[in-house]
């Protein structure tokens, strides 16, 4: 039986190097080793198992990013679990959601983050969360760990919404997820000297699939640090990888503009010291890329993937890369571009993209039915998403094939969630949200509101209120007010038609 290919491979890096470097007031940062993080996962692992985990349940934390979420990632996988990250930016609705879903057996927070968690419960134990650092007292002896887990066996549970507008449990097998960063390491050169500066935030593919996995794979370092334009342009002069989204670009350009010539100087040429700089998790404008091309020598390499099927797409390594283009197959992976009826569509003409992979999720946790449709009769995933490829084998997307999908500042937002939250709202009548095109965040997320009553609510009302419901990066950004919405003869709202002027 084929075991745990992330555990193998953890195992056998150099228990002295440096695994994760977290930003703190000391000097340089708090630095912890490969060796110390096993240590540390073993403790933990025993004491989930007093926790009452065994193989198969499912586990969820909620630590801010750093040694200690590494750790408890690996505990809950070396226990043979399922880690179900959460998020510290949803509100508490949004944790609740997950919490319910996915049933844990144990649920785990940090100190700083445990009053986040206050109240919830476990639907199947009926306890509350343990403390992410109680865990990793010194065990007794590690003779009680289990053996590591199979390669099939599920390791992750990511929440991506969906057109149903709740968030859907993608689970994923230690397979699924090797078989991602070995694609990665592959087509990206990671190398075990490399030094990742990672921004992102840890409960999507982006950030902890391609960014912390692909580093942690390849036996090389992660500083992780929060998002500050200035603090990030004087931290990529230490790293040889930088992994974001276009809105951190755009921030960071932002910035750049602003400051003095003399501080320009010195943070473009911290940057052209970077072996990679990657945009992904939306569409990255050609003029963006230009600019920070022209700033700091670096062409930002543009890839494409989604949380069920992993990475998909890549601009070369290598060779030229494609402004505003997602690039050719990573290695493993098949992607046709077909019409409605599955067929192939001629080079230049778009059509969904349908993808097989290695890299593909087990299923959604506890929706067989959505399981199902999200495959063809060929046994391919819908992606949902529009592309053209050209006569060289180059892949442009053009959107998504539903409108209920927003890509915004990184994140695939569900405009049905942010409706049903707006609807709560007592001076809000009837709302269609979906997303309009953006310089910074790509799409900016607006609601056409009809309003109840006389008064009609504010925009700053409506994030006050919506604050409570859902995370920041789904807040409207911007609000119209209409006397009706477009509909068609069925009753259904014609979204299409509220992009016009």
């Amino acid at each position: 039986m084929s075991l745990s290919p992330l555990l193998s491979r953890l195992g056998a890096h150099a228990p002295d190097a440096i695994a994760v470097v977290a930003a703190d007031e000391g000097a340089g940062g708090t630095r912890t080793s490969y060796g110390a993080l096993a240590r540390a996962a073993d403790a933990a692992t025993i004491a989930l198992a007093a926790q009452g985990v065994r193989p198969g349940d499912t586990v969820a934390f909620l630590v801010d990013p750093g040694p200690l979420y590494v750790e408890m990632l690996l505990a809950i996988w070396r226990a043979g679990a399922i880690a179900v990250p959460l998020s510290p930016l949803h509100a508490a609705p949004e944790l609740a959601h997950v919490v319910d879903n996915a049933a844990p057996a144990a649920l785990i927070a940090s100190a700083v983050l445990a009053p986040r968690l206050a109240g919830m419960r476990s639907p199947r134990t009926g306890r509350e969360s343990v403390g992410a650092e109680a865990l990793l007292a010194p065990a007794p002896a590690v003779a009680g760990l289990p053996p590591l887990p199979p390669a099939s066996a599920d390791a992750l549970m990511l929440y991506t919404s969906g057109t149903t507008g709740r968030p859907k449990g993608v689970r994923l097998s230690h397979a699924a997820l090797a078989a991602t960063v070995t694609s990665l390491e592959q087509a990206w050169r990671w190398r075990r000297d490399d030094r990742l500066l990672h921004v992102l935030p840890l409960h999507h593919t982006h950030g902890l699939i391609v960014a912390l996995l692909g580093a942690l794979w390849a036996g090389a370092e992660t500083r992780f640090q929060p998002f500050d334009a200035a603090g990030v342009w004087s931290a990529l002069a230490d790293a040889s990888v930088f992994m974001a989204v276009p809105t951190v670009y755009t921030k960071l350009m932002q910035a750049f503009e602003a400051a003095p010539a003399e501080v320009r100087a010195g943070w473009a040429a911290g940057a052209r010291g970077l072996r990679l700089a990657t945009s992904g998790s939306a569409a990255l404008p050609a003029t963006l890329l230009e600019a920070f091309r022209q700033a700091t020598g670096q062409t930002i390499l543009e890839r494409y993937g989604m949380t069920e099927i992993g990475m998909a797409l890549s601009n070369s390594y290598d060779g030229a890369r494609v402004p505003g283009a997602v690039g050719r197959e990573l290695p493993g992976v098949t992607v046709d571009i077909v019409d409605e009826g599955g067929r192939p569509v001629p080079a230049g003409e778009p059509g969904e993209l349908r993808v097989r992979t290695p890299q593909m999720f087990t299923a959604y946790h506890g929706d067989a039915g959505a399981t199902a449709a999200s495959f063809d009769a060929e046994g391919r995933f819908r992606t949902g998403d529009t592309g053209t490829r050209d006569a060289d084998g180059v892949v442009r997307l053009l959107g998504r094939t539903s409108i209920d999908i927003i890509k915004s500042g990184g994140y695939k937002l569900s405009a049905l969630e942010i409706e049903a939250a707006l609807l709560e709202h007592p001076a809000v009548a009837e709302v269609a949200v979906l997303g309009v095109p953006d310089d910074t965040w790509g799409e900016r997320v607006t609601a056409w509101v009809v309003a109840r009553g006389a008064a009609a609510p504010t925009l700053a009302e409506l994030q006050a209120f919506a604050r409570e419901r859902l995370a920041p990066y789904k807040l409207p950004r911007a609000l119209v007010i209409v006397a009706a919405l477009p509909r068609n003869a069925m009753g259904k709202v014609q979204k299409q038609r509220l992009r016009s002027p």
